[in-house]
């Protein structure tokens, strides 16, 4: 069937067939090619975006959201705007509940929404440092925890969350980004913890591409200009494609893992842990069914020998853990 498709030009072969897609910050950049793309294969999506600027400034238009909402409906797929703040534990239900009342369910949640307000640490104001926590690390827990109780009861459901290699290594005025995307990976990895008796997956995807918030970082020197020259080639389309993998049913099983964008411009994937509930000891063999589902990525995406997974073992608590219930 995927090389059929392929022959037709349709590489990702509708692989959001009637699902229910909540997309935050999606009125612009990656979250509007993940949405237009879940559009395409199938998903219904609600489109959530404040309207507001970079740095969080301003909200309450809903433009962004509907205009993305327009070119999927124009496209021939189904979605919705919405235009509450990930900020808002009470909007966040309520983008969850756009999802049940116009489409009967919710299926998945990528957690894309954010801003920038970037200062050198001994200049970054309490302000500076809240804001971002707000949206980037609380917003991704208001969201997921709005969804958590439906995925829960229909024992199913996929989580996204976008981290950033800033949180990973650390990166020049950006404390409060970098602190709010590495917690986004803690939190990313202990829903995937809690959440798999009930057969639902968290994944998080470090991406690098050209964004309206990427363009506002100052580029000084002739190194900065030619490597942010460099980053307008690594375009946001090129993300979307793992964000619906992720999200389909050809994922299942693939949780608690941290999927990076190489500054080159391939696409390599850090599998820290190869299952959430993997309880395997370093040195055994690979799960064959896992190694299949990795190359049919690779396919997919039409990256090839692009495409790099390396496996680690996940550090899994071995103590007792508590009853799910």
């Amino acid at each position: 069937m995927l090389a059929q498709e392929r022959e037709k030009g349709n590489a990702m072969a509708n692989m959001l067939k009637d699902k229910v897609m909540l997309i935050t910050g999606a009125g612009g950049g990656i979250g509007r090619e993940m949405a237009l793309l879940a559009g395409r294969e199938g998903a219904k999506v609600v489109v959530n975006d404040l309207g507001g600027a970079v740095d969080g400034e301003g909200s309450g238009s809903a433009t962004p959201a509907q205009k993305v909402c327009d070119e999927i409906k124009a496209a021939g797929g189904h979605a919705v705007p919405n235009a509450d703040s990930v900020t808002d534990p009470a909007g966040a239900e309520r983008m969850i509940k756009t999802a049940i009342e116009n489409f009967g369910r919710i299926d998945g949640v990528i957690n894309n929404a954010g801003i920038l307000r970037d200062r050198i640490f001994h200049r970054m104001s309490h302000v500076d440092w809240k804001m971002v926590i707000d949206v980037h690390l609380n917003g991704a827990f208001n969201v997921s925890r709005a969804a958590a109780n439906h995925f829960k009861e229909q024992k199913s459901g996929a989580f996204v969350h976008f981290t950033s290699t800033s949180g990973l290594v650390g990166n020049f005025g950006q404390a409060n980004y970098s602190a709010a995307k590495m917690g986004i990976v803690g939190l990313s990895r202990s829903i995937a913890l809690d959440m798999a008796a009930f057969n639902v997956r968290s994944n998080c995807i470090s991406p690098f591409a050209w964004t309206r918030m990427i363009g506002t970082i100052p580029a000084d020197t002739d190194a900065q200009k030619a490597r942010l020259e460099r980053s307008k080639k690594m375009t946001p389309a090129k993300i979307a494609p793992m964000a619906v993998f992720l999200l389909s049913d050809a994922a299942q099983g693939i949780s608690s893992h941290a999927v990076q964008r190489q500054p080159s411009g391939t696409l390599g994937a850090q599998l820290r842990g190869l299952d959430a509930r993997d309880d395997r000891r370093a040195g055994d063999p690979v799960d064959e069914e896992l190694l299949h589902r990795h190359e049919a990525l690779a396919r997919i995406l039409h990256l090839g020998s692009d495409l790099t997974w390396l496996p680690q073992r996940a550090r899994t608590n071995r103590r007792s853990r508590p009853t799910m219930s």
